[in-house]
């Protein structure tokens, strides 16, 4: 604990001089004083977080999938159809569309910059007439429920900082991400799993694409029982969840509660809240012990429903794996779920690698939804689809017939939402014929996360935690919900 900590700020004037009083003591003299200690902390100082006020309103959304896909998807050969760009082939980007916007050192030393129009063929679909390119049959029949966010832009270029903003509303690392955010503001409904769960899968586009850290699920400066829990996607799904060998479930009991009386006892000296998130976190894990074993047992599952999620449903740590085992949490009312697909990095080579992550995403995320609604569960589930920034109209690279590349393109890129309080069958926003600037209805980062969090009931503004002397929250200082996307 410091003193710009909320629950520090929490204690009266008197408790505080006590507390630091007592810290120096104990650094200085052996621990004088200590035992005056534990009547001042026993109070209500270190209670429930904050966060237990929200929802501020009746929420749409119980619960969030977020199917994040690392490496930025081609807006230009997914959702946002450029036919003129046909003539444009191989000609080089205008200066008064680019209007000298920063580029990435990858292609900054380009003499050229050829516009590369998409190879893959665009169909409306549904009622609603959706755009969606050829290489997502299965998602794009499900037109009807999607809302493309077609106007979303970002600050950042490149891959680190453009993943940490979206997860966590800032290009810095270290603040808390937005299932932190969740499980601090809403808590859990499910005493037995975390309230956060992260799951990640390899692309076959590009195994080796851009890695992964786990601060993009980290709690920040938001108490760690917060942050995500990683279902890891191969050998042992968590880590460290089995007993020792010899060790029988009785001992491992006696062990613990011996354990949590010496760290209670702790606390009572030092109040700090971490400790209790310790203690917290060994009952979880100990509940874990047989509630993730039920969870990752999939030998219940009907062929039929198998069969919606497509033929690698049955790998362990595929996304189409790890979609089921999503719609697996959402019934045991896990608050937040989200997976990271990785490889969609495609500055060269983009036809054929982007059909591999079409291959191994498609199939699964249209059974998804189609499960959840079939359950009664996507009504109050909201699904969010997308990755970090867009791509470029210009070729990275060479230009063939059949072959390209493109950069990384924060200015404008696709997102699409479906469940919970989404308007159904909507596309939002517009780009120009180059799909490089906005022309209509932008949607920022901030004002993304805010709309999400309203979704779930929580006022943006008011889900702050108190460090370093500061109000934080997710969505800094900015974000506006955007209303044209509610139900």
């Amino acid at each position: 604990m410091n003193c710009n900590d909320r629950d520090f700020l929490g204690l009266t004037a008197a408790e505080r001089m006590a507390l630091s009083r007592r810290t120096f003591l104990k650094g200085s003299a052996g621990g004088i004083g200590l035992a005056a200690l534990g009547s001042i902390l026993g109070s209500s100082a270190f209670a429930a977080d904050a966060g237990a006020s929200f929802p501020n309103f009746k929420p749409k959304a119980k619960r969030i999938i977020y199917l994040f896909q690392s490496g930025a998807p081609s807006q230009l050969d997914l959702f946002d159809p450029k036919p003129a760009m046909a003539q444009m082939r191989g000609k080089d980007l205008p200066e008064s569309i680019r209007k000298g916007q920063r580029l990435t050192t990858m292609t900054s030393g380009q003499k050229n910059f050829p516009v590369a129009p998409t190879i893959f063929n665009f169909k409306q679909h549904g009622q609603s007439g959706a755009w969606f390119s050829e290489l997502l049959p299965h998602m794009s029949a499900k037109a009807d429920e999607w809302c493309v966010v077609r106007a979303m832009y970002t600050e950042a270029i490149n891959h680190d900082p453009a993943i940490t903003f979206m997860q966590t509303g800032s290009q810095l690392a270290g603040r808390p991400s937005i299932g932190a955010w969740a499980s601090y503001g809403l808590g859990s409904e499910n005493k037995d799993l975390p309230a956060y769960v992260v799951l990640s899968s390899f692309g076959s586009g590009r195994p080796d694409d851009q890695p992964l850290y786990d601060r993009l699920w980290g709690a920040g400066f938001l108490p760690t029982k917060h942050q995500g829990v990683k279902l890891r996607n191969k050998g042992e799904r968590v880590l460290y969840l089995q007993d020792p060998e010899g060790m029988s479930r009785d001992v491992r009991r006696e062990s613990l509660d011996e354990i949590a009386a010496l760290n209670q006892q702790r606390h009572g000296v030092l109040g700090d809240p971490e400790i209790q998130t310790r203690i917290a976190q060994y009952e979880m894990a100990f509940r874990m012990q047989t509630s993730v074993p039920d969870l990752l047992d999939l030998s219940k599952e009907p062929q039929d429903v198998l069969d919606l999620y497509g033929p690698d449903v049955k790998r362990p740590g595929s996304y189409a794996s790890n979609c089921l085992l999503a719609r697996r949490l959402c019934e045991r009312d896990v608050r937040f779920v989200q997976l990271f697909h990785m490889g969609w990095d495609h500055h060269g080579g983009l036809p054929k690698a982007i059909k591999g992550q079409c291959n191994d995403t498609d199939h699964a995320t249209a059974g998804l939804l189609t499960d959840l609604k079939q359950r009664g569960l996507l009504d109050d589930t909201l699904i969010v689809w997308g990755g970090e920034f867009g791509r470029t109209i210009y070729s990275q690279g060479s230009l063939t017939e059949t072959n390209y590349g493109r950069d990384h393109h924060p200015r404008c890129f696709t997102v699409l939402m479906a469940g919970a309080g989404v308007k159904k069958g909507t596309t939002f926003g517009e780009t120009d014929d180059f799909s490089y600037n906005i022309v209509k209805d932008g949607v920022h980062v901030h004002d993304l996360n805010a709309t999400i969090l309203h979704l779930m009931g929580v006022e943006h503004t008011r889900l702050t935690y108190r460090y370093q002397g500061r109000d934080f929250r997710l969505t800094d200082i900015h974000g506006n919900v955007v209303k044209q996307l509610l139900a």
